[in-house]
């Protein structure tokens, strides 16, 4: 057993960076109905996938996004 076995990864938010690998598979573990994928690839350019078609659906759930992690950082 490695010793990053042992590691509980606990349910908060936090100012520090984390690893890529680290938020996708938290994100794979908690089965969204849908994803949208927004980063900046190797190359410095955006990157975004959906597993859904519907522009309109996306940008709703960007626009909750941001009104959620604005919330986060009004307190």
């Amino acid at each position: 057993m490695k010793l990053v076995d042992k590691v509980t990864v606990l349910p908060v938010i936090t100012t520090l960076d984390l690893d890529v690998e680290r938020v996708l598979q938290a994100a794979i573990e908690a089965k969204p109905k849908y994803v949208w994928v927004i980063g900046e690839g190797a190359d410095g350019n955006l990157y975004f996938a959906a597993s859904k078609s519907d522009g309109g659906e996306a940008l709703w759930w960007m626009e909750k996004a941001k009104k959620a992690l604005m919330e986060v950082f009004d307190e």
